[in-house]
């Protein structure tokens, strides 16, 4: 399964949900802005290895389902989100995490998950009760339901996604515009 195929179907049942996303920065992002950009959408621009955290935190503070979408090596950078998701474990959080075993945004360079790091075990021990691994579109979709942890093998490579047109003060200002009045409710 391609990344930019795995972000459309994120993209899709986040939308018919109503839910937010916060992206992991740099293509992956790119690519979820190219197959379905809404207000609901944050877009990580410099801040490798926290979308898992700010998705945490605002589902800690929203009623409404957050869905983070992070890559192996922002993971990687941030093991410690897994042990405070295990910790907090908000019903309506779910973690994504699209491992392609490299760092896309930087040139490929392989992850440890391509050699030996196993990042759904990972997640088991820091105490995260639903894990779960998916290799395919079909599995992809059917976990997208449920909170907690999804690991989603997905193929190397970026997509030809263009640069995100907004500026990081536009990002933010639009889906405040939505996660506001979300807060003022809960």
């Amino acid at each position: 399964m391609r990344r930019i195929d795995a972000m459309a179907i994120i993209a899709e049942v986040a939308d018919a949900s109503n839910a937010l996303i916060v992206c992991n920065l740099g293509y992956p992002s790119r690519e979820l802005f190219s197959v379905r950009d809404r207000p609901e959408n944050f877009y990580m621009l410099g801040s490798m290895g926290l979308a898992s955290s700010i998705a945490l935190g605002l589902s800690l503070a929203l009623p409404e389902r957050v869905i983070a979408i992070d890559g192996d090596g922002a993971v990687l950078m941030n093991l410690g989100t897994l042990a405070t998701i295990a910790s907090f474990a908000p019903p309506n959080y779910l973690l994504v995490i699209l491992d392609n075993r490299v760092y896309g945004s930087t040139g490929c360079q392989p992850t440890c998950t391509s050699r030996c790091t196993d990042l759904a075990a990972v997640a088991r021990g820091a105490g995260v009760r639903d894990v779960k691994v998916v290799s395919d579109e079909e599995e992809l979709r059917m976990s997208l339901s449920g909170s907690g942890v999804v690991v989603a093998i997905v193929e190397p490579g970026n997509a030809d996604a263009p640069v995100i047109p907004l500026s990081p003060e536009e990002i933010l200002k639009r889906f405040m515009e939505r996660a506001s009045p979300r807060m003022r409710r809960s």
